[in-house]
């Protein structure tokens, strides 16, 4: 299968119930900060072995840009999740 945005943001916000509080918009964002550190760190894709040490690394990386953002609505305590749910979708087509 291919990943695609919009079953991404559907499996986020079937999987994590404060996902209902964004838009998709700011879940796009949030996506795209996710591979734009898979591009930084030299990986494209997340490594199943160490799946929460790179949650981890991309929510706090996540975080840091999102602080910075002026526009964001997504509060701290959801990055992790949401990152997480996003991370199993991105398993879901392996």
């Amino acid at each position: 299968m291919e990943y695609n945005e919009e079953e991404a943001i559907k499996y986020m916000r079937s999987h994590v119930p404060s996902a209902e509080a964004y838009d998709d918009d700011q879940l796009l964002n949030l996506i795209d900060i996710i591979f734009d550190w898979y591009e930084e760190s030299g990986d494209l894709e997340i490594d199943a072995d160490d799946d929460d040490e790179d949650i981890a690394a991309i929510a706090a990386h996540a975080s840091k840009l999102l602080a910075k953002d002026p526009g964001n609505v997504i509060r701290p305590e959801h990055v992790a999740p949401l990152i997480a749910a996003e991370v199993e979708y991105e398993m879901s087509l392996i």
